[in-house]
């Protein structure tokens, strides 16, 4: 069986949403390590087990940055251990990390990948044109392979695997690329987080305003959803960039996503056509969102938002 090591960071105390995804797709691939960043707990060892993980190599960068002690730390682990392949995901660290350990062990990476096979050498599948066409890359050369993957490219499907055996590697002096988090601030959210929300009420420009994304709340409120944006509104500074659906945004795939005013721009629409039911609100009845949608409604965001947040507080 392959080896195959997944980097898997910590997020509020457990191991993140898109970690459990690689892990997932990882047990179909090989035997599965979890390259653990992070303080660590048993039960978050414990969780990466059940989603597939057979051994844990943990690394706790404690007040250093992430990305400079960490690659340091794993190019060390990677000339103790060879393992056929290294998967991340499309993330801030993971992508830092990735980059610096490829420099470091001299690898080519392959990033975005939708879907990923190994078999002697590492291939990726990558969606082109916004989606509209799947092209395969190959990686060849000896292992380890490095691949980035989406995220909800795979499902976060837990495999009632046992307990893994724990190894706590210490941190490798990153020398000049070290650096020391002197203070940190944690983002003020209300609500669903966008990347695991069922539901999404997402503005676009044609909402008008910046004032008027109030009407997004509106209706996202009753719903219990969360709120998108595209990229056009966040790069006006309607909202922040932590709302932006898209390809520099974040990619979302909920049960039900409603875009309002969003005229349905291949960026936007790389981020969540992959969600099950999509209804889009536009004046315009030949806007490209029509094209993706489950459900169309032509008209103006501005009389048929505030209508259907009435509607929906009634059945709230």
């Amino acid at each position: 069986m392959a080896d195959v090591w997944v980097f898997t960071q910590e997020m509020d105390g457990e191991p993140s949403s898109l970690s459990l995804e690689l892990l997932t797709k990882a047990r179909t691939l090989g035997d599965v390590t979890a390259v653990y960043v992070g303080a660590g707990s048993d039960a978050a060892f414990a969780t990466v087990g059940e989603f597939g993980a057979a051994a844990v190599l943990h690394i706790d960068p404690g007040a250093q940055l992430v990305s400079g002690t960490v690659a340091a730390t794993l190019a060390a682990a990677v000339a103790a251990s060879a393992p056929d392949l290294i998967l991340f995901g499309q993330a801030y660290d993971d992508r830092d990390v990735a980059g610096r350990l490829a420099a470091k062990l001299g690898k080519p990476v392959l990033s975005n990948a939708v879907d990923v096979a190994l078999d002697g050498q590492a291939e990726a599948q990558h969606e082109i044109f916004g989606g509209s066409q799947i092209v395969t890359a190959r990686l060849t050369g000896s292992a380890p392979f490095i691949v980035l993957a989406r995220p909800k490219s795979f499902p976060a499907e837990p495999s009632g695997g046992v307990v893994p055996s724990v190894t706590k590697l210490e941190p490798v002096d990153a020398g000049r690329s070290s650096a020391t988090v002197t203070e940190s601030h944690v983002e003020q959210k209300e609500g669903p987080q966008l990347e695991e929300a069922a539901v999404i009420v997402s503005g676009g420009r044609g909402i008008g305003s910046a004032e008027k994304y109030e009407m997004i709340e509106n209706v996202a409120k009753p719903l219990r959803a969360a709120t998108g944006a595209t990229r056009a509104i966040v790069d006006a500074g309607w909202v922040p960039y932590a709302k932006q659906v898209g390809q520099t945004g974040k990619t979302v795939k909920p049960d039900v996503y409603i875009a309002a005013g969003v005229s349905g721009a291949m960026q936007h629409l790389v981020g969540m056509k992959d969600s099950k039911m999509i209804i889009a609100i536009n004046k315009d009845p030949d806007a490209p969102i029509f094209d993706v949608a489950d459900l169309g409604i032509v008209g103006d965001v501005n009389n048929v938002l505030p209508k259907l947040a009435e509607e929906l507080e009634k059945r709230a």
